[in-house]
């Protein structure tokens, strides 16, 4: 079988918004447009990093790469004892943090062990009195997208009696802390210590605190870290201070509004203390006391930060290092610091769980068994390039899931499996089965590469997708098969599943568009196949819409194309499983182009029931395929009023997908 490659209708406006779109990712220095990315980090050099790319960069990416619980299931926790449990297992988790959890008794640790990431949900996950905790010899830690706040001892403003803080680490290795807020921590915010090594931290928000971010606690001259794309506002000292670090490389950080700029010594930015290298770039310092300063032992160098009503030292000695000599990465200047870090940094509504196949997970089913029962938030799958010739089915109670393709085209990324319904029935045929609600898929192929021409079966429908869920979205997607390429269903007659199907191909001869779901396919190619009859080629739709649902399928701006004869292709049949009565079929194909090889009386009986009594219907089809005769009913323009894409999918929800762009 063939496959048009990204055979999508152009979309009015597309090529000014794209370029639109571009020229503000250029003026901002955003990064690329979609920035998943499905391959292992590098252990020689990374690659510039996106402002919310979910793969470390920086030293957290260098000797191995830093993943956190990658390839581990995913869990979501709402209360202490769950975050300390999974926190502290012995195998791999993602875990997400959704709400507040107060730690209690007021200031305990919760112990972080090897292999985790931990992730707020949305913008909403919190550790609130309570410190995240690394003991030595911990490694590939991830602690994203959280709030962490108030620890603080009300009228301790030193600390030096408690060790309050918001994350600390003793001789790890691996850490990617990123995209979180500290706030108001009695002692350390962030304390990096004795000798931990391959640490990332960026765009975190630092905020109203004395001790902020502290480095070193070692004579040992190890860690290597980046520190880029931070905030640090209303705090005193340690904007870090770095004590003994071989390599530290501090980028396009925000320092600003620091508290208590009266104290002529212990109110700082940046301080290299002992025998760091540090290296400065294209950092902005407003209203701060000492911005960078480096101890006589240490070398530190500075190029092209901007400084604003600043006082007192600003050190510049030594050679340091050069950081491009272990990674690549991207420098904003200095001057759109300020509003890049004020937007970006800190917890995100957009950073999510992202699990990517094969390099988190090997297979796309791996990836889907990891998402947890009930999950509420959307989780992202990205698939890489490639063909992954195996089954996937994503049951009812994993819903909330997108399926990612992340190459440059639909065809990169492609489902494949070969089994006829001889073998275990149509549903068994299917390559992919999604049972569950709210799923979308994009940028993917799915196909039943089933060779019905080489085998002489009873049962030759194959099938590439099956869906039983609601509110189901096909993006840039293909549908590779021949008989019953592709079924939309519900759980049963009388429950009504949505699915809205755009900028897609879809392909087959028999039957291959078919099912009782109500279904929308909007500026898509369907291709019908020709079997090589010069009379009959095959049917496009088989609907078995339930007869208390108005709407079944609407097929609408797309193209129908085709390889078969002249008037040897039919528009649909109506199919009622098992006899059904209550299956009454409703199709309209309006505003679309039809090729030569449509009959002229293009709906046709099936197993005993006439094409008559079903709902089928054109609206302003048009082309070599559309004509108007007896055997065609055209929808009148009031009639088609109510039967637009909104209508098919509002549903009593008010689901609108086809308004999303």
């Amino acid at each position: 079988m063939t496959h048009l490659r990204s055979k999508r209708l152009p979309r009015p406006g597309h090529g000014r918004v794209v370029a639109a779109v571009i020229g503000l990712v250029a003026a901002l220095s955003l990064g690329a447009v979609g920035e998943a990315k499905a391959a292992a980090p590098s252990s020689a050099a990374s690659v510039p990093a996106g402002r919310f790319t979910d793969r470390a960069h920086g030293f957290a990416s260098l000797a191995g790469g830093t993943t956190g619980g990658a390839g581990g299931k995913v869990v979501t926790v709402t209360d202490q004892a769950s975050l300390a449990r999974y926190a502290a297992a012995e195998e791999p988790y993602v875990i997400r943090v959704s709400g507040a959890i107060a730690v209690e008794p007021f200031g305990s640790d919760i112990v972080v062990t090897s292999n985790k990431t931990i992730i707020g949900v949305g913008d909403t996950g919190e550790i609130v009195h309570g410190e995240l905790h690394l003991n030595p010899g911990t490694s590939n830690v991830i602690i994203r997208n959280l709030t962490i706040r108030d620890s603080a001892v009300e009228g301790n403003w030193d600390c030096k009696d408690t060790d309050f803080d918001g994350i600390q680490m003793d001789t790890v290795h691996h850490v990617w802390v990123d995209h979180n807020r500290f706030s108001n921590i009695c002692d350390g915010q962030l304390d990096v210590r004795k000798d931990s090594e391959y640490v990332t931290v960026s765009y975190n928000r630092f905020e109203n605190n004395n001790k902020t971010f502290g480095l070193g606690w070692t004579t040992n001259v190890k860690t290597q870290i980046t520190i880029d794309h931070n905030l640090f506002a209303r705090t005193k000292q340690r904007n870090p201070s770095v004590d003994n670090a071989a390599y530290a490389h501090l980028y396009n950080n925000y320092l600003t509004a620091q508290a208590d700029p009266g104290d002529p010594v212990w109110t700082y930015g940046n301080w290299s203390r002992g025998r760091t290298r540090m290296v400065i770039e294209n950092g902005y310092y407003r209203d701060v006391q000492h911005p960078y300063q480096a101890d006589a032992s240490a070398e530190l160098v500075e190029r092209g930060s901007i400084l604003r009503n600043t006082t007192g030292r600003t050190d510049e000695w030594g050679a340091a290092f050069d950081p491009r000599e272990f990674y690549d990465y991207r420098l904003d200047p200095a001057a759109a610091v300020p509003a890049l870090v004020e937007r970006f940094s800190g917890p995100q509504k957009r950073i999510g769980t992202t699990l990517h196949v094969p390099a988190d997970y090997p297979t796309v089913q791996a990836a889907v068994d990891a998402v947890p029962d009930g999950n509420a938030v959307p989780v992202t799958i990205a698939i890489a390039p490639g063909t992954y010739r195996a089954k996937v089915f994503v049951p009812a109670t994993k819903p909330n899931i997108v399926l990612q393709g992340t190459g440059q085209d639909r065809s990169d990324a492609v489902i494949v499996y070969d089994t006829p319904a001889a073998y275990g029935g149509s549903t068994g045929s299917a390559t992919v089965r999604i049972a569950a609600n709210d799923v979308t898929a994009r940028n993917l192929t799915f196909s039943n590469d089933f060779d019905e021409a080489a085998h002489e079966l009873s049962g030759e429908q194959a099938l590439a997708m099956k869906t039983t869920g609601d509110r189901i979205v096909f993006e840039d997607t293909a549908f590779l098969g021949n008989q019953d390429t592709l079924m939309t269903d519900s759980p049963k007659l009388d429950v009504i599943s949505r699915v809205y199907i755009r900028d897609s191909y879809i392909e087959g001869d028999v039957d291959f568009v078919y099912g009782r779901a109500t279904t929308v396919i909007e500026r898509s190619v369907i291709k019908a196949l020709s079997r090589g009859s010069a009379t009959n080629n095959g049917y496009i739709t088989a609907a078995s819409t339930w007869t208390g649902n108005p709407y079944g399928f609407l097929i609408t701006k797309s193209k129908v194309v085709s390889d078969a004869p002249a008037g040897s292709f039919h528009l649909g049949r109506p199919w009622h499983p098992g006899g059904e009565p209550n299956a009454v079929a409703q199709v309209l194909f309006r505003e679309t182009q039809l090729p030569a090889a449509i009959k002229a009386s293009p709906w046709t009986d099936m197993s005993g029931f006439s094409w008559k009594d079903a709902r089928f219907a054109e609206y302003r089809t048009y082309g070599p395929g559309a004509e108007v005769t007896a055997d065609r009913p055209q929808m009148s323009d009031a009639d088609a009023k109510t039967h637009t894409v909104a209508h098919y999918l509002k549903g009593t929800d008010d689901w609108a997908p086809h308004a999303r762009r």
